[in-house]
């Protein structure tokens, strides 16, 4: 046995040394730990030799509301089990029956994660110790772990309204959703890139695992171990009651409510310290969704499911500010962009509450209709179509401002674009869209331009392959990143037509000057600016210029999260804050110090106004930045649910989605040995142990001959 196996053995000797009085046994200690550092033998890691730590992994976490708990988890010292790759569907009998050496951690690449799989192996979990998830670089046919039945419980539909449209009867919006994203597994699930970690992990697994012949693989064996341990448990009520219970001056919180801020912004500003009902004042709303959400945390892209629609919006909101400059409309134009959406709305009940309770700059009664834009990935040879709801519309004022106003708005605003508008059967509900909150509160004229009439069009509806390649995003391969951020894709067109569709709608639906309707145009380059930033790589020089210099360590070589999550502030939430204000505001001759403190110079107000300072660009031959002040009537709300404000954690009007905490999130592999080396190597540390004790003993009661020191008798002085 080695100095390294036998360390543990010295260290007790050396503590128990060091505890006794006797400067002798001090000395011994002393001179034992000068020799171990001298061999260097306390500065290498035991468990860097045994484990190889796992850097590419992503976990699914557990989430709860107000009924249950969906997600993953392992045990509270991780699992552990032997790496089996499976290859098919019938393999499955390896882990789950045949195989000698459970629990297995089952290794399998994107087209097996199905939910036929998952589940046996969710049915044998005794066996199954982990999954671990291949996400390979391209994508397959279809995949979409969401539920065929988006937000259905929380939606306008209900038994008390249109009872025949509730819970999908007639139109099911996302048949290829297989639910996993709502299954609780009692065992962690990772995802793995497609990398040289995964290739060593098979590796692994074909030099130790591998059957051969359907004989056992023979010792030692590749191992996985996963930690993902989630401290909420049951539902939300019960870890929001736990996060009350206070026995300790720092308590530890179990959950937090999954939130964000809205962003929205008016073309006239609105003083935000003066809410509620305002007189003589019509307001169409024009909204779209910020977030979305995978099976696994933090790596939801939602290009075609979010992106598509809150760039376009983006884009139209730009092409209107010229016009509305020149032209004001009789109504005012509210931007809103809405986080949470794809958890039971909870950026767009906030706002509806707010507005209800007089916390909201306006109020329901002034909203005069609403324009959501959905899912609009517009592909060569398609159609957009524009969803109305049928109940509200059995209202003949409702109807007639859907028909007459918001149709005949986009029907005459599509000369010389690259598509049509469809409206489809009259007797078809609205898809999920947060415009269904706004109903539950009111009748309001709204419509939902998406590019689907009835199932989704999207392949991918809230996974991780609704990427940039979803909406056919691509580049010429010798473009650098800055060609690549200024080339115009075929997808950034499209956009630009939907963009300028919606731009136009939106003005004459606000009763803007129709001789000015066919100038309205938004920009190509800006669209592919966006798109490049929010599906690519937001650490690019546009972006950069119009942060702000504190924020500019958000922008990651890589697009951002679209996942909610509980931080506040998300990434995607700050970049459509600055670009809705650098897009619709204006520059400003302000420095730093007056952007800071407007409220000190005449003809400024921060009520009316927000005031960002931004980076700017950097001028050719020149090191430093031009920054500068945008004034803008932007804001942020916030978009947590009103359950958690009033206290109801079991709430059916309202989202309660929570998300669990955990300590440290890890994956690792090792090799495994025989439960009869195992316990070898465990009888020879006890004997080492024992053996170090009687030394230990001896030397103790031998100390004074063994240590003693021979003195000279002291001379007699006279």
């Amino acid at each position: 046995m080695g100095l390294e196996s036998s360390k543990w053995a010295i260290i007790f000797l050396v503590c128990w040394c060091l505890g006794d009085g006797n400067t002798s046994l001090q000395k011994l200690a002393t001179s034992i730990v000068f020799f171990f550092c001298l061999s260097d033998v306390s500065c290498n890691s035991v468990e860097q030799k045994i484990y190889v730590e796992l850097n590419n992994t992503v976990p699914c976490v557990r989430l709860l509301n107000a009924t249950h708990q969906i997600g993953c988890q392992s045990s509270i010292s991780g699992d552990t089990g032997v790496i089996h790759v499976l290859e098919s569907e019938a393999d499955l009998e390896w882990p789950l029956s045949k195989g000698p050496n459970p629990p297995y951690m089952v290794l399998l690449e994107s087209s097996l994660f199905t939910r036929s799989i998952m589940m046996k192996m969710k049915n044998e979990s005794n066996r199954v110790a982990g999954v671990a998830v291949v996400v390979p670089n391209t994508s397959p046919p279809e995949f979409s772990p969401h539920t065929t039945c988006p937000n259905e419980n929380t939606g306008v539909y209900s038994d008390n309204y249109g009872p025949n449209l509730a819970h999908c009867n007639t139109t099911v919006w996302n048949p290829r959703g297989n639910g996993l994203s709502y299954e609780e597994f009692d065992f962690p699930v990772f995802s793995l890139k497609e990398d040289n970690e995964t290739e060593f992990i098979k590796q692994c697994y074909l030099d130790h695992n591998r059957a051969v012949n359907g004989s056992a693989p023979q010792y030692p064996l590749c191992a996985m171990q996963l930690f993902s341990h989630m401290h909420a448990v049951t539902n939300t009520p019960t870890c929001m009651r736990r996060n009350d219970i206070n026995f300790s001056i720092n308590p530890e919180m179990v959950c937090d409510p999954l939130g964000d801020y809205n962003v929205w912004g008016s073309i006239r500003p609105y003083n935000d310290t003066v809410f509620g009902h305002k007189e003589n004042e019509s307001v169409v709303i024009a909204a779209a969704r910020l977030d979305s959400r995978a099976f696994f945390w933090e790596v939801s892209t939602g290009a075609e499911g979010s992106v598509s629609g809150f760039v376009t919006l983006l884009a139209a909101a730009q092409a209107l500010r010229e016009v509305t400059h020149e032209a004001p409309p009789t109504r005012n134009i509210l931007f809103a962009f809405f986080q949470g959406e794809t958890f039971d709305y909870i950026g767009s009940s906030r706002m509806v509450y707010d507005m209800e309770n007089g916390k909201f700059v306006i109020d329901l009664d002034n909203i005069h209709s609403v324009l959501e834009i959905g899912q609009v990935a517009v592909h060569s040879g398609t159609n957009l179509f524009l969803h109305s709801d049928p109940v509200s519309r059995r209202n003949n004022t409702v109807n007639d401002e859907v028909r007459e106003e918001l149709f005949s708005s986009f029907f005459s605003s599509t000369a010389g674009l690259s598509f049509l508008l469809v409206e489809p059967n009259v007797s078809q509900p609205l898809p999920p869209s947060s415009l269904q909150r706004f109903l539950r509160a009111q009748p309001i004229p709204g419509i939902v331009l998406a590019d689907h009439e009835s199932a989704f069009n999207n392949r991918y509806y809230e996974s991780f392959y609704d990427n940039a390649a979803n909406l056919n995003l691509t580049y010429p391969s010798d473009l650098s990143p800055e060609e690549q951020l200024e080339f115009v894709t075929d997808t950034a067109k499209s956009l630009t037509d939907v963009a300028t569709v919606v731009a136009r709608a939106l003005y004459k639906q606000a009763g803007g000057n129709e001789s000015l309707v066919n100038n309205i145009k938004a920009d190509p380059k800006i669209v592919t600016q966006m798109l490049y930033g929010f599906l690519v790589s937001s650490n690019n020089s546009w972006f950069q210029a119009v942060m702000a210099p504190e924020l500019k360590n958000i922008l990651k070589p890589s697009p951002p999260e679209y996942y909610v999550g509980v931080a506040m502030s998300s990434t995607p939430t700050r970049l459509v804050q600055y670009l809705l204000a650098n897009l619709t505001g204006a520059a400003t001759n302000l420095t730093q110090s007056q952007c800071q403190k407007p409220d000190e110079l005449p003809n400024e107000s921060r009520q009316m106004y927000s005031y960002l300072w931004v980076q700017g660009i950097v001028p050719p031959n020149s090191t430093e930045r031009d920054s500068f002040c945008v004034r803008a009537s932007v804001r942020l709300t916030k978009a947590v649910s009103p359950a958690f404000e009033l206290g109801e954690y079991a709430s059916k009007d309202y989202s309660t989605w929570t998300e669990s905490r955990w300590k440290f999130i890890k994956a690792r592999i090792f090799l495994v040995a025989s439960r009869d080396l195992e316990m070898l190597t465990l009888g020879v540390g006890v004997a080492v142990l024992f053996t170090s004790l009687l030394v230990t003993y001896f030397i103790s009661t031998k100390a004074d001959v063994l240590f003693s020191s021979t003195r000279e008798p002291a001379s007699a002085a006279y």
